[in-house]
Parts: structure tokens; sequence; C-alpha cells
């Protein structure tokens, strides 16, 4: 799948933390064109208000229009009945892994490397709100809006759209700049065409 802009297609996976007395779990849903985090949720179980609570994050916040592709891994916690109504409520479309290839969600598995390796292997945790205080500061404060991207050309996530759409306008602009242009063509040889006569020009009062 080619993609050409945001909201075309979205990732979503769960990974574990370890904390000091118990494992906690983690749903984010990211946009794989931009790698933008959307949606994310922080709980103690695998209980579907983990995975729904990060896609509803997302939807609020994007509002995408009917058509999106919604990919993820063959999990349970994907395929449930609930979760699907969901992705179906809002017009999306479920796309899974194929069988033993988890790179068909790399990007995911990418920023979940990511965020172990510069935040969670870091840093000890109090207590799951210490987490999920520190987890929100690295997902919106810095890897949608500062932490660069080799695949985006070296610019965070956040600048990376604002781009993108910025270039999406002016092409836009430039379409419709020369569909006037064509169509004012178009427009004055059908004045001039055929059956219609040029007017004569005015005698000259002065000329004998």
């Amino acid at each position: 799948m080619k993609l050409t802009g945001i909201n075309q297609l979205w990732v979503a996976d769960i990974t574990y933390i370890r904390l000091k007395a118990e494992f906690v779990y983690l749903a984010v849903i990211l946009d794989a064109f931009s790698r933008k985090v959307l949606g994310w949720a922080l709980d103690r179980t695998l209980a579907m208000r983990l995975t729904i609570g990060a896609l509803e994050q997302a939807i609020e916040r994007r509002q995408p229009k009917p058509g999106v592709v919604h990919h993820s891994d063959r999990g349970l916690q994907y395929a449930r009945g609930e979760y699907i109504a969901l992705l179906e409520k809002y017009h999306m479309i479920p796309s899974m892994s194929r069988p033993a290839n988890p790179y068909d969600n790399a990007s995911c598995e990418s920023f979940m490397k990511t965020l172990k390796r510069e935040e969670i292997y870091a840093n000890k945790y109090d207590d799951l709100e210490h987490l999920r205080a520190n987890i929100e500061e690295f997902i919106e404060e810095y890897y949608n809006r500062q932490r660069l991207h080799s695949a985006l050309g070296y610019r965070p996530p956040e600048e990376f759209e604002q781009q993108a759409e910025s270039k999406a306008e002016s092409r836009s602009a430039t379409m419709v700049f020369f569909e006037n242009k064509e169509n004012n063509k178009k427009n004055s040889k059908g004045l001039l065409g055929k059956g219609t006569q040029m007017p004569s020009p005015s005698p000259d009062p002065f000329s004998c």
C-alpha cells in the first residue's frame, strides 16, 4: 500500500512493561504515513478497555473520513467483536498481519523499541501512575514533536505532517489555477469559434 498522506493507514500494537511488582500493558495506534502516535492506553490487564481506549483516543483526535485501513497483528484483542464493531462504526477497514510475519507491523514495532530504549529502560518508576505520566510526556512532548526520524527525512512526525499538508495544499492551488486557465482558453475559443463573425470596423466618418 503506497501512502500519500495521513489517515490512510493506521497501525496498532500492544507491549508489556515491567514495574517493580507487576507487569502492565501499553496499546498504541500510529499513523503509518508520519509515524505519529495518535492514541495510546496503559492498563494492568489486557482487557478490551486497553485497545479500545487507544483507538477511541486516535479517532477523537483525528476525526478520520471513512476508508482508513486499520492494521494490527493477529492478537485476540484486535479480533474481538467489540473492537471490530468500533472499526465498523467509523467505516474503517480491518487488516491483520500474515501468520508468522511480524514485519507487516514494522513501524509500530519500531516505536515500541524506541520507547523502551529511550524511556523505559532509562528510568525507574514508583507505580503505574508514575509510568503513565512519563509515557505521556515521552509521546506527546518528545516523540511526536521533537524526535527526528530518518524515515521522515530527519524530521519529527508533527513537522512532517505539517509540511506534507502544505505541499498538498500548494499542489491543489496549482491545479485549480491551471484548470481555470484552461477553462478561460476554451471559453475564449468558444466565443470566436465556428459561426461567430468578427465585428466589422466602424466606417471612418472623415473618409471620402
